[in-house]
């Protein structure tokens, strides 16, 4: 169960109207998402995984995020050495872009809230020519023919893990599975990756490079790099699809594992 789904009514209800509230993102979202969409001093509030009363502030530092607890007592918020009565009363406090020290001696500003919607440009194409190249036909004559839908394959430039030096993969896309190899030669991949797993992918600009984007894993965010922006939005946009699919797809087994359920209840 989620933390979120163990909070009061009351609580969900408060928290909802708070624009830059994003319910279950984790930490290394939060990072992801800051450092590649927000700016010096842009913050947001999380479920912390401490408790259903604990909260995590997460704000861009320059190049870093930092993370602060914040705390429900009763009907306040804790932050800091502050107690805020209300809701109100701490969304009021950022309103004056308050600085907030870290363990390390940092100031940060906190500017600006990062909301939860953010408006997105749309990736529709115009229609230009619409003609039919057949006539006479009907809905039953088509075929539906797709052996290799949703693959995808080509070099990207990988960042490592520990020593954090660039270099060429190939990398294939079937299903759920990205695999990376260390030429497009060798049958035997280097890591297989589980989309399933896989919380976000988004451009990304915390790299001294250029076409970059991420995929944030529970464990590691996973820096690549597109030869060109063309092709870096075009792996950004198919992987997008393919966790929205199986995010539908999880929303989909959860409800009919649900139903099932409450049949078998109401047989008893």
């Amino acid at each position: 169960m989620s933390f979120h789904s163990e909070l009061s009514k009351d609580l969900k209800d408060e928290l909802e109207s708070l624009r830059w509230y994003h319910h279950e993102l984790s930490r290394h979202a939060a990072e992801a998402l800051l450092l590649s969409n927000g700016s010096d001093g842009s913050y947001l509030l999380r479920n912390s995984n401490e408790g259903p009363s604990c909260f995590a502030l997460s704000v861009r530092a320059k190049d870093s995020v930092k993370h602060f607890h914040v705390r429900r007592v009763d009907q306040a918020y804790v932050f800091g050495f502050n107690q805020f009565p209300s809701l109100q009363e701490f969304v009021n406090h950022f309103a004056n872009q308050p600085l907030v020290g870290s363990d390390t001696g940092t100031l940060i500003a906190l500017k600006a809230p990062y909301p939860w919607r953010v408006e997105e440009p749309s990736i529709y194409e115009s229609v230009r020519v619409h003609t039919a190249i057949q006539t006479g036909r009907t809905e039953s004559d088509l075929v539906a023919d797709a052996p290799s839908l949703g693959t995808k394959e080509g070099y990207l430039v990988k960042q490592g893990a520990v020593v954090k030096n660039w270099k060429q993969r190939w990398f294939t896309l079937q299903r759920h599975e990205l695999k990376y190899f260390k030429d497009k030669m060798f049958e035997e991949p280097i890591r297989i990756l589980d989309l399933r797993d896989c919380s976000a992918v988004q451009f990304d600009y915390s790299q001294d490079r250029v076409n970059c984007f991420c995929l944030v894993f529970p464990d590691r965010t996973f820096y690549l790099c597109a030869k060109t922006g063309v092709e870096a939005d075009e792996w950004i946009k198919f992987l997008r699809w393919k966790l929205v699919r199986y995010s539908l797809h999880k929303r989909k087994c959860f409800n009919l594992t649900k139903y099932v359920k409450l049949g078998k209840t109401a047989m008893y």
